[in-house]
């Protein structure tokens, strides 16, 4: 029963996302006006380029201090190594992987598209209320 409980059931469909030329102190303010940890990053083509994170904003603070400004494409500080998870993915399955990970979200698909986001938090209420 817990199985067959999906990563659709609990996902993020309103996504917040970004161009990887935004600019990246746009893009922080993006992610704090929305309250949310992570953003997808697109390029031109529409096609997912990466994640820009509160961890990612961090630095681009950081480096600021350092150099006196704070400038800069969200391509040049997002991760482009990024994992997705399948839709119809089980749930349980996905809290043992951010269990292991450092990973805060990841993209969610359902054959090439992109449909959603799930983060710990997602994961989290998912599993109070099936227990």
């Amino acid at each position: 029963m817990l199985a067959k409980i999906t990563i659709a059931d609990y996902m993020t469909t309103r996504l917040v996302s970004l161009q990887e030329q935004s600019d990246v102190l746009e893009a922080i303010k993006i992610l704090l006006d929305n309250k949310i940890t992570s953003a997808p990053v697109f390029n031109i083509e529409k096609q997912l380029v990466g994640i820009f994170s509160e961890k990612d904003g961090m630095k681009v603070i950081l480096d600021s201090m350092y150099n006196q400004g704070m400038s800069g494409k969200v391509a040049e500080y997002m991760s482009s190594d990024t994992v997705s998870v399948n839709a119809n993915a089980s749930v349980i399955d996905l809290a043992q992987k951010f269990n292991s990970s450092s990973v805060r979200a990841y993209p969610v698909f359902e054959g090439n598209d992109l449909i959603g986001i799930i983060s710990r938090t997602d994961v989290l209420k998912a599993l109070v209320s099936i227990r």
